[in-house]
């Protein structure tokens, strides 16, 4: 087939233990899902229905070795956000919450990096978050860990630390919304296919970073992933 201008090459993930690598198709992202970060960011934690926002498949990076992120232009207030990512190998639409889990891949720890002022500044005006949100490197992801491997995680830790220091500490077991309901409500929304990718939201501690800063985000048996920040 000929194109008009070259094709864009296709984003993929590492699957821990295996050849094959995950293709990445669409990224989604679950806001406020942790009590603790609602209440942080000046918002009420009531269970209301989980609404999602979305980061171009260009976002992923690969970050199963340490990866170098560049800071991104246009903000002063670049944020990490350290997240349970689950990966979807098996699409649908209208998925009942019970049978959600039967459409996952696999697992991985990630980052949603976030410039917080441009995102917050739309907020307060009504306008869209994606340049807050939706910007190329803004999700480091860890490698897949298959739940034909290891099952469907729903109590480990999950931590941020940034040049050695404690960030980020709780639980996915504190996700308002669970994997499976979150994937159940999304797909009433947009059948869902296999490649797509939801980061299911970030504890509290959310703070900014710097050139320079290294952080170290884990999910208690989904491993590690080594950021640095870089100018």
């Amino acid at each position: 087939m000929d194109y008009a201008v070259p094709p864009p090459s296709l984003n993929t993930l590492t699957v821990a233990g295996r050849d094959e690598r995950f293709p990445v198709n669409r990224v989604f992202c679950v806001g406020r899902n942790y009590a603790a970060h609602a209440r942080e960011m000046g918002k009420d934690p009531d269970r209301e229905a989980p609404f999602f926002f979305m980061k171009p498949a260009r976002a992923v990076v690969d970050a199963v070795q340490p990866t170098a992120l560049p800071y991104p232009p246009m903000t002063k207030n670049f944020h990490h956000e350290v997240e349970l990512v689950v990966a979807i190998g098996r699409g649908g639409r209208d998925i009942a919450a019970a049978n959600a889990l039967d459409h996952v891949y696999g697992y991985a720890v990630g980052l949603d990096m976030t410039r917080r002022d441009l995102q917050l500044e739309a907020r307060d005006k009504g306008r869209p978050w994606e340049f807050g949100k939706s910007f190329a490197m803004s999700a480091p992801i860890g490698a897949l860990h298959r739940a034909a491997d290891i099952g469907h995680p729903s109590e480990a830790a999950i931590t941020l630390r940034v040049n050695g220091q404690a960030r980020q500490g709780s639980d996915i077991a504190k996700l308002i919304w669970s994997v499976g309901e979150c994937i159940a409500v999304l797909s009433q929304y947009e059948a869902l296919e296999a490649g797509d990718v939801v980061m299911t939201g970030t504890p509290e501690g959310v703070g900014a970073v710097v050139a320079g800063d290294t952080m170290h985000a884990g999910i208690d048996g989904l491993g590690k992933i080594e950021v640095r920040v870089v100018s």
